[in-house]
């Protein structure tokens, strides 16, 4: 009553002191809770949310209605509630978790996707175009004192001037470009397309018509004066395969004229007709492809040298070969594979999005995204503790090796030097973020260039100045995502279902999955008590051949028939031996360092080895060349029973009058595989099928056309293919053994001690269902 009294009186001292009646302020009625879990109160609002997404986001055939949703929903929070109860929700590693799903989501909310979207359409339109542009450089660090950048500004423009008044651009480029890979070919940066340059660079060149110069655009590498000299529509993207013979940059006379031999027999014997596969294995030079038959992944204009790029899209017709090219690597042989137009924009808008958010522009979206919540937050600097805290910076900075004394004198010791959204940040929690972000400074030039004079040095003020802004963007970053619970309740959703995740993978890890999986006595007892469940219907072991024509299955029929293993038609080259040499040198280890990779990435091959000797060497040698490339090959890991031996001894081997060339290991490849032997037969371009297996009624079609099974080989003939189903034996229905079983019993245990789990949960924490609120929702 006292308390009743009290505001009553305070009620009436407030009506008298005021001439207007007081707006009073009315609590927010309760939301009606649907479900309770011991004393946990779960909404109407919460239910019918998680019901709508489920309904949204899963397979319309899966599909629940809210009765049986209801269910799944009460499971899940018991579950929650479980792990709760655990104390599962206050460890530090819960915690940490969740802090990395946070700050991956809240990205998403963070970013301006009005400004991603019209960036990825930008650099869309872009792609459309090709320019060709050369430029001047004037190096300036991003962090050069005022002075230093108005002088590179000023000398950007006085260049300027000198281009419009009818100098030389290439000229003028060779004598003042600070940029040494382009500066003595006149600044010319060939053609490229969008994504080749820094974003600042790239618009101002595709803004700058043919033939026109561009004024002083800033970069992080300084001023450039930029000359656009053509546009043509984009050539789209281009797969070609390619054999190298490096050449080195400092390669003699003699050196010179080997490789152009090597490169010349190589194209002899394309244009004679063997296989630029076969070839490219025997000659390429290029580790990385030549395995693949040297093929390359799909480039754009300006991802290559130019001279390749040019021999590559000179090719019009997919297998068409190119002139033997010299670039800086040596010589190259370029076949075409595939050209690609520009892909339509919805194809292509993914990739673009994401590229934009990771290269260049990506400080744009920074910037943006800083400059709306500056409107939202209040930033204030304190200007004469800023002044204080700048003046302690020194050269240091510029090497990324800045320190500072602890504790801080009287001036700044925790002084706050910006107020941002009402919160100081103090000078101590400043310098610790400058001593941890510090760098040293960048190379002026551009990415990969090497500047031709001494860069300008930077100013360890200016450093402290970007890297203050840097401080403040970061921590209006991070106050908007902490208030994105508070503004979002997407966000708020997302964040709650990400954390009764995390809970219910974890409970159901120690009560359920991890139980079912070990408790290996459990398992052998659910299968005994549940041995009807688990059964193998009538079965037929069989071997489904399936071929374009009669000719070809007749082929692989008769391979398969032969019961040995299949030769292959792949080969590696020979390893030439000196005469009277067993052992492997250097170069015989790199050439055997193919036959490796093969045996490794093709489990199902053999391979055999085949030495031989001239006949002026004992028969001896030609056993010792073969041990050692077993004996390499088995160190390596390849088992004896995937390697044959093959001693030619003194015999002559067919095609090789020449004694030196007798002086050989050979390889051979073979394969116990059916789907090697498919592999063979396609190669023609007719694509030949091997399938076999143990086929129950429905997993076969064709198996399923044989009736009645029994052991034989029928032919069959279905829409124009060639089919030979060969059933080798019939299985009658028989119970699966508990090994046969066990992955589908251990999925049913998981279910069971689930269900016990479950039940012994709404034991503990009583379930009491709001039956009107689930009416409503029914309606």
């Amino acid at each position: 009553m006292r308390h009743l009294t009290g505001g009553l009186v305070l009620a009436l001292f407030v009506a008298a002191c005021k001439t207007t009646t007081p707006v009073v302020q009315q609590a927010a009625p309760p939301k009606p809770v649907i479900l309770t879990l011991g004393t946990k109160a779960f909404t109407t609002d919460d239910f019918f949310q998680s019901f709508t997404k489920n309904q949204l986001s899963a397979d319309s055939a899966q599909r629940t209605d809210v009765k049986d949703y209801f269910d799944l929903y009460t499971n899940l929070k018991l579950k929650v509630v479980a792990a709760e109860a655990e104390g599962r929700d206050t460890t530090e590693a819960f915690r940490e978790e969740m802090a990395t799903y946070r700050k991956q989501l809240a990205q998403s909310y963070l970013i301006d996707k009005v400004l991603v979207e019209s960036l990825a359409a930008e650099a869309y339109q872009r792609m459309r175009e090709e320019v060709n542009a050369s430029h001047i450089l004037i190096a300036a660090p991003e962090d050069a004192a005022p002075a230093d950048t108005l002088a590179a500004y000023q000398k950007a423009v006085a260049l300027q001037k000198r281009v419009q008044a009818g100098e030389d651009f290439a000229a003028l480029a060779r004598e003042n470009s600070q940029d040494a890979t382009t500066a003595d070919n006149g600044g010319s940066l060939g053609y490229f397309t969008t994504f080749s340059v820094v974003y600042p660079l790239e618009t101002v060149i595709y803004n700058t018509a043919a033939g026109q110069v561009s004024g002083p655009v800033r970069t992080r590498s300084g001023y450039h004066l930029v000359r656009v000299n053509d546009r043509r529509p984009s050539r789209g993207k281009i797969r070609v395969a390619h054999i190298l013979v490096r050449l080195s940059p400092g390669a003699d006379e003699s050196g010179q004229k080997a490789a152009k031999d090597r490169i010349d027999a190589a194209y002899a014997r394309l244009q004679q007709g063997e296989p630029f596969e076969t070839v490219c294995r025997e000659v390429s030079d290029d580790l990385t492809s030549k395995g693949n038959g040297g093929i390359l992944p799909l480039f754009e204009t300006g991802r290559q040298v130019l001279s390749f790029e040019d021999a590559a899209f000179g090719l019009s017709q997919p297998g068409q070969l190119s002139q033997p090219v010299r670039t800086n690597y040596g010589w190259h042989i370029i076949k075409l594979i595939e050209r690609k137009g520009l892909e339509p924009y919805e194809t292509l808008a993914p990739t673009l999005r994401q590229r934009v958010m990771t290269d260049t522009r990506a400080e744009v979206l920074r910037q943006a995204t800083i400059q709306q919540l500056r409107k939202q937050y209040s930033v204030n600097e304190n200007k004469d503790v800023l002044n204080l805290a700048f003046a302690k910076a020194d050269s240091s900075l510029l090497r990324g090796q800045w320190r500072y004394t602890t504790p801080l004198d009287e001036a700044l010791r925790n002084k706050p030097i910006v107020n941002i959204a009402d919160m100081p940040y103090t000078v101590d929690t400043f310098f610790e973020y400058v001593r941890q972000r510090q760098q040293p400074a960048r190379n002026p030039a551009m990415a990969a260039v090497t500047p031709v004079s001494t860069p300008v040095a930077g100013s360890p003020q200016v450093v402290m100045r970007r890297l203050l802004d840097r401080f403040i963007g970061d921590q209006l970053i991070a106050t908007e995502e902490g208030n994105l619970d508070k503004k979002s309740p997407e966000f708020r959703s997302l964040m709650s279902e990400i954390r009764d995740g995390v809970l219910l993978s974890q409970v159901m890890e120690q009560h359920v999955w991890e139980r079912s999986m070990t408790d290996s006595t459990g398992q052998q007892r659910y299968y005994e008590q549940n041995k009807a469940r688990y059964q193998f219907p009538e079965r037929a072991a069989a071997t489904v051949i399936i071929a374009p024509n009669d000719e070809l299955l007749k082929q692989a029929q008769t391979l398969l028939a032969r019961n040995a293993p299949y030769q292959l038609k792949r080969a590696t080259p020979d390893l030439a031996y000196s005469r009277n040499q067993t052992a492997l040198n250097a170069d015989l280890r790199e050439r055997l360092f193919d036959v490796l990779v093969v045996m490794t990435r093709n489990p199902d091959y053999l391979v055999e080895v085949a030495g031989s000797h001239d006949p002026t060497e004992r028969d001896s040698v030609s056993a010792g060349r073969v041990r050692a490339v077993v004996s390499y090959l088995q160190q390596n890991g390849v088992p004896l029973n995937r390697i044959m031996e093959k001693d030619y001894q003194g015999e002559q081997r067919p095609g090789l009058a020449d004694p030196a060339a007798q002086r050989k290991v050979s390889f051979q490849y073979f394969s116990n595989a059916k789907a090697d032997v498919a592999n063979v037969l396609s190669s023609a371009g007719a694509p030949v099928e091997i399938v076999e297996g143990v086929f129950a009624k429905g997993a076969n079609a064709y198996v399923d056309s044989v009736n009645p099974w029994k052991a034989g080989t029928t032919v069959l003939r279905p829409s124009g293919k060639a089919v030979a189903v060969t059933i080798s034996r019939v299985e009658p229905p028989r119970p699966k053994t508990f090994a046969e079983a066990r992955g589908a019993v251990i999925n049913d245990y998981q279910a069971q001690l689930e269900k016990q789990w479950l039940a012994q949960l709404r034991q503990q924490y009583p379930v009491n269902v709001n039956e009107e609120e689930v009416r409503k929702l029914v309606k």
